[in-house]
C-alpha cells in the first residue's frame, strides 16, 4: 500500500506513516488485498483526502467501514460507485435530504460531489474484505482516523461534525466542542431510521445555516 495521500493532507499526517502501527497496518492491507478481493480499490483508499484538501474541510461525516459488496465502495464514507444500487442507508440519507431542503431523490449514489465541496467523507476502518464486514477492523484503520479527527479539531476552526449513530458519537470526545460545532443523531441504517432516531435531525439545513452563519458557501446536497 503505497501512501498516494493528497498533499495537504501529507503535511498534516506525516507523524502518523512513521510509526509502528501505520507499518503494521501497511504490511496487513498489501497481504489482504493479494490474497483476497477486498474493496475499495487500492487507488481510492484514500480517495476521501484527495476530493477534499485539509484547508478545504468545512464538514465531517463519519462512516464505520467501506461497504463489502462488488462494485460499491469508491472511498468516501455512505458512496457507492455510479450505477450501483443505493444501500439502505444512502436511500434514507437522501429521503431525509428530500425532505429537509426539498432536493429531489438523486440517480447518483456517487457522494464525490459532496467531497469536492468540503464534506469529508471519512470512514474509521478504510478497507474491507469483499463480504465479510468488519474485517479489517481492529488492525490500526481506527488509529489513523483517530488522528485525522484530531487534527483537524486542533488545527481548524468552525467545522461541523455530522456523528450518526452510536460509534460515531463516540468520536465527539476527540473534538473541541468549544471550537467546532457536533451535530448528533441516529444512525441512517433501517434497525435506527424506523425507530425514529434519524427522520427530521435536519442535519442538512442546520449545517447550511452553521456555514452561513460564517460566511461560507452552503454546500449543495
Amino acid at each position: 500500500m503505497n501512501v498516494t495521500i493528497d498533499e495537504s493532507w501529507k503535511s498534516q499526517l506525516s507523524p502518523e506513516f512513521q510509526k509502528d502501527y501505520f507499518t503494521e497496518l501497511t504490511d496487513f492491507v498489501r497481504s489482504e488485498y493479494r490474497q483476497h478481493t477486498c474493496y475499495p480499490k487500492g487507488q481510492d483508499i484514500f480517495s476521501a483526502f484527495d476530493h477534499c484538501h485539509f484547508d478545504a474541510t468545512k464538514v465531517v461525516i463519519l462512516g464505520q467501514d467501506p461497504y463489502h459488496g462488488p462494485g460499491q465502495a469508491n472511498g468516501l464514507c455512505f458512496s457507492v460507485m455510479e450505477g450501483i444500487a443505493h444501500p439502505p442507508s444512502l436511500v434514507n440519507i437522501f429521503r431525509e435530504i428530500e425532505t429537509d431542503l426539498g432536493v429531489p431523490y438523486p440517480k447518483s449514489g456517487n457522494l464525490q460531489r459532496w467531497a469536492d465541496q468540503g464534506v469529508l467523507l471519512l470512514n474509521a476502518t478504510l478497507t474491507v474484505r469483499a463480504h465479510e464486514a468488519g474485517s479489517h477492523q481492529k488492525k490500526g484503520w481506527e488509529q489513523f482516523t483517530d488522528a485525522v479527527i484530531k487534527r483537524l479539531s486542533q488545527e481548524r476552526k468552525g467545522l461541523i461534525f455530522l456523528l450518526w449513530g452510536g460509534f460515531a458519537k463516540k468520536k465527539a470526545s476527540l473534538i473541541d466542542s468549544e471550537k467546532h460545532h457536533i451535530l448528533t443523531s441516529g444512525h441512517p441504517s433501517p434497525l435506527s431510521a424506523n425507530r425514529g432516531y434519524w427522520f427530521g435531525n435536519k442535519h442538512f439545513s442546520k449545517t447550511n445555516e452553521l456555514l452561513l452563519q460564517r460566511n461560507l458557501v452552503p454546500i449543495n446536497w
